[in-house]
């Protein structure tokens, strides 16, 4: 299948946890422009997550329950930007669909 005729891995899961698949278009649809906003609104947080990690964890002192904290949501930033990551490989010209596990194969 063509990068420009697969589907688009969309950056959320369904209500059953599975993941999401969009039918291509020209990219301008509704659904097409949400998936880009959520896309640029995951990676815009796990910047500031990231940041954020580095100023707890360059705290000696900072509290397990903090850490724990911290950990889980880099946790969950990462399952999201591995997501987009592998939505955009996708759509890439001549990408293989079968290069890397997807997000939803690597265990919690």
């Amino acid at each position: 299948m063509e990068a420009s005729t697969a589907l688009r891995l969309l950056p959320w899961l369904s209500a059953e946890g599975k993941p999401c698949f969009l039918a291509p278009g020209d990219g301008t649809g509704f659904v097409s422009r949400l998936a880009d906003e959520t896309e640029a609104r995951q990676l815009a947080e796990g910047l500031d997550i990231l940041r954020s990690a580095r100023r707890v964890l360059d705290d000696a002192v900072s509290p397990n329950a903090e850490v724990r904290y911290t950990a889980i949501r880099l946790t969950e930033c990462l399952a999201d930007v591995l997501r987009v990551a592998e939505s955009r490989g996708r759509r890439l010209p001549g990408a293989d669909d079968g290069r890397a596990p997807a997000v939803d194969d690597v265990s919690r």
